[in-house]
């Protein structure tokens, strides 16, 4: 007799949930099993199984149509179905748990333990990331440990990594294994012997798995598009606390503009200045998704992210409620920015201190959080935040648009510094989300000068090393390739590998050549409508304004760091051939 504890889920917790449970528990004590089964749904979890009872189970069955979090059987054998597979095949479905119970029970032989001091890491995933992916990463380390290898394993699933690999256990693994039956990168583990497999064979053949990654070659190293987005991925994980939740924010709002912006200047192109008014034409038909749409939209979703970033998905529906109601009573992207963050600290706050019986703990996420906390933050909007806040965003439009060449020197000045300061760092963000916000009042030269000023840095470094190339590394020139294709699109952190080997020196030109583009691109009055891109966007009519001064800042700028670069560093003694 097989002891077997289940999990049935439904998204009601009625028809399905309680027929797969009766279906588990009748069948299974025919066949002359122990059944204990834990229903789940909207009204919460019913004979909810204890730790003990877990803890004594051969096999864990969840037979589930929502997510059902599978932490609590972590090293137990598990095996996922739909509650309609598992009303149908119960026979079936029992007896393939109990097979795979079984093939994870089986021990690794005395005879086959080796004694090599050896490091294997690995990840496992799959679709559903509740059975496979556990049992594939507990086959793998029980099986490593037996052979006297050290073993970690990271599970990645339904509730997120679990026992995430670090950089550190990355450097020091002699073997990488990827099990998964759903798609893993494999690049942060380039340089390492890699062998990818499904979560089936982990599970079936274990040892020969092992055995297939030591054996396995080093896999490609690293080049400098990897670097930056290593960089990149860095970056947002060391960032924590607001400014965390800010970029969160404008990651998930960047798509929206970049496709409201494209439409709108598609619009002008099919439509001409007034396309807008020219109902059921082209034109008017773009500007509808494009103004309309797209850019009522991305100030709510903004917020929702920034929110979102803080608590969650509870946060979600004040985040985005105050966020359009920022646009609604025109305090703008300032509007929207303190939406998000009162939305949700609020939640989470109310998450915190709000306690419910474990059986409407369910309640919680879709009733009583998003309703208090919509109400609480859309009456602040309303009544409190949104009339200040809508001066001064007004304030601040006014000036802008009214600016003399003096201010607009000034001010381009400054962003285009900023923009290569920190390439992609807290600086750069935070001019970089200034030029965006403004685009929801219609001000467009700050982006304009916010794109072009990004772009200088990595194209003057791919300039100068391309043609004075004796103060260079020969590293530093073969990468200047891909610094040319990041700077033309507009990823100001292909700067970082030149600036780190040398950024006394690289930092300072790099910042001037920005900000005299910054500056040339604001006195000029050039506008951009789209805030990424790079050059990619100049084709599109009306995406830039004043295209041919833009594309002249840009060059200047780029020349000027190229022409700083060649004063600044000193020739090497060894020159890139």
């Amino acid at each position: 007799m097989s002891k077997i504890v289940a999990v049935t889920a439904c998204p009601t917790g009625v028809a399905h949930t309680i027929m797969a449970a009766e279906a588990l528990k009748k069948v299974g004590t025919s066949m002359g099993h122990q059944v204990e089964v834990e229903t789940q749904g909207a009204e919460g979890a019913k004979n909810i199984l204890s730790q003990e009872t877990i803890n004594a189970a051969d096999v864990v069955i969840i037979a589930a149509d929502i997510h059902v979090n599978p932490v609590r059987f972590q090293g137990k054998a598990l095996y996922a179905v739909t509650t309609s597979e598992a009303i149908r095949n119960t026979k079936e479905i029992i007896e393939a748990a109990l097979g795979e119970a079984d093939e994870m029970a089986k021990p690794v032989s005395a005879k086959e333990t080796v004694n090599e001091n050896k490091f294997i890491i690995g990840v496992t995933s799959c679709p559903t990331g509740i059975a496979h992916t556990f049992m594939a990463a507990e086959a793998l380390r029980k099986t490593g440990v037996a052979l006297g290898y050290e073993v970690k394993i990271e599970t990645q699933g339904s509730v997120g990594a679990k026992n995430v690999l670090t950089d550190e256990d990355i450097e020091r693994a002699d073997a990488v294994v990827i099990a998964a039956d759903a798609f893993v990168d494999p690049k942060r583990f380039a340089g390492k012997p890699l062998y990818e497999t499904s979560t089936k064979e982990a599970l079936h053949d274990a040892k020969g798995v092992i055995k297939s990654a030591l054996a396995a070659k080093p896999t490609v190293k690293k080049g400098l598009g990897d670097q930056v987005a290593e960089i990149k991925k860095d970056r947002s994980a060391a960032t924590s606390g607001p400014y965390r939740h800010l970029m969160t924010g404008v990651s998930y709002m960047l798509p929206v503009v970049v496709a409201g912006g494209l439409m709108i200047a598609l619009a002008f192109a099919f439509g001409g200045i007034y396309a807008g008014d020219k109902t059921g034409t082209i034109g008017w038909a773009l500007m509808q998704i494009g103004g309309t749409g797209a850019f009522s939209l991305f100030i709510p979703v903004f917020s929702a992210f920034i929110a979102y970033s803080i608590a969650q998905r509870p946060g979600i529906t004040a985040g985005i409620v105050g966020g359009l109601l920022a646009t609604n009573v025109g305090s703008g992207f300032l509007g929207g920015i303190v939406a998000g963050f009162m939305a949700g600290y609020l939640t989470k706050f109310l998450n915190d201190k709000i306690k419910l019986p474990q059986h409407l703990e369910g309640l919680k996420p879709v009733l009583i959080l998003p309703f208090l906390s919509t109400l609480v933050v859309g009456l602040m909007m309303i009544y409190v935040i949104g009339p200040p806040v809508k001066i001064a965003l007004t304030s601040l439009s006014a000036w802008l648009q009214g600016m003399q060449s003096s201010s607009a020197l000034v001010l381009g000045l400054l962003l285009g510094a900023m923009m290569a300061f920190d390439m992609g760092g807290p600086v750069n963000k935070a001019a970089y989300t200034f030029g965006v916000g403004l685009l929801s009042a219609k001000i467009y030269a700050p982006m304009a000068a916010v794109m072009a000023a990004g772009m200088t840095p990595p194209l003057g470094l791919a300039l100068a090393a391309t043609f004075f190339k004796n103060r260079f590394t020969k590293e530093e020139h073969e990468a200047s390739k891909a610094a040319f294709i990041l700077g033309i699109s507009f990823i100001t952190e292909g700067a970082i590998p030149f600036a780190a080997r040398d950024p006394f020196r690289v930092i300072p030109c790099i910042m001037l050549g920005s900000a005299v583009t910054g500056a040339i691109s604001m006195v000029m009055k050039c506008t951009l409508m789209v805030p990424h891109g790079g050059i990619f966007v100049l084709p599109i009519p009306h995406a830039v304004t004043n295209i041919l001064a833009y594309a002249v800042a840009i060059i200047i700028g780029t020349l000027i760091t190229a022409g700083a670069l060649f004063i600044a560093k000193r020739p090497l003694k060894q020159t890139a051939e």
